[in-house]
C-alpha cells in the first residue's frame, strides 16, 4: 500500500467507526478541489521561511469549515511534508467508500454533450446490467463525430462513429480485390 491508501484507509475506518462517512467524502471532496485551484498552497505548505506552527495555523484557519477528521489529517500531513499527497488521499478515499457501498463510476464520452435523460437512461441500463449503483460522468469528444463510449469497471464498449469507420476502413484494407 502506499502512503496515500494508508492515510486513506485509515480516514475510512474512523469516519465509518464515527458514522461519518458521508460528510468526510464532502469534506474530502472540498479539500481537494480548494487544493487543486490553490496549486502554491502545496508550496506554502512545505516552505522552510515558515515555522511548523505557523503552518499548523495557516491549515486550521484556512479549512476550519470541514470536519475534524479531516482538518487533523492535512495538520498531519503538513507536519510530515506531505500535503501534496492529498489528492491522492482522496482518490483512495472515494475508491473505499464506493466500494463498502457498492458503487461505480462509469464513463460516458459522447460527441455532443448528453441529455439529462439519456444519461439517465444509461444509468438505469448500467445498474441492471452491474447490480450496483452506477454514477455516470459524461465527457464530450467531438472527434467521435457521433454514438458514444463507455468506461466502466475496466471495460471499454466504443459505439462511437469513429471506431465503427475505422472497422469498416481496416475491413476494406484487408480485402484482397
Amino acid at each position: 500500500m502506499t502512503g496515500a491508501a494508508n492515510y486513506a484507509e485509515a480516514l475510512f475506518s474512523l469516519s465509518e467507526e464515527l458514522g461519518q462517512s458521508e460528510s468526510v467524502l464532502a469534506d474530502v471532496a472540498a479539500v481537494r478541489d480548494a487544493l487543486s485551484a490553490n496549486p502554491d498552497y502545496f508550496k506554502l505548505t512545505d516552505t522552510p521561511s515558515l515555522s511548523v506552527p505557523e503552518k499548523l495555523s495557516l491549515i486550521s484557519d484556512a479549512f476550519a469549515s470541514v470536519g475534524e477528521s479531516v482538518r487533523n489529517l492535512l495538520l498531519i500531513l503538513c507536519e510530515k511534508h506531505s500535503v501534496h499527497i492529498f489528492p491522492d488521499v482522496a482518490k483512495e478515499y472515494v475508491i473505499l467508500y464506493n466500494d463498502s457501498r457498492n458503487i461505480i463510476t462509469a464513463e460516458v464520452t459522447g460527441a455532443v454533450m448528453l441529455s439529462a435523460e439519456q444519461i439517465e437512461r444509461i444509468r438505469v441500463k448500467l445498474n441492471q446490467i452491474t447490480g450496483k449503483t452506477v454514477n455516470v460522468v459524461t465527457k464530450t469528444d467531438p472527434d467521435l463525430l457521433g454514438g458514444i463510449r463507455l468506461a466502466f469497471m475496466g471495460r471499454q464498449l466504443d459505439g462511437s462513429l469513429r471506431a465503427r469507420l475505422s472497422s469498416i476502413e481496416d475491413g476494406l484494407k484487408n480485402t484482397i480485390l
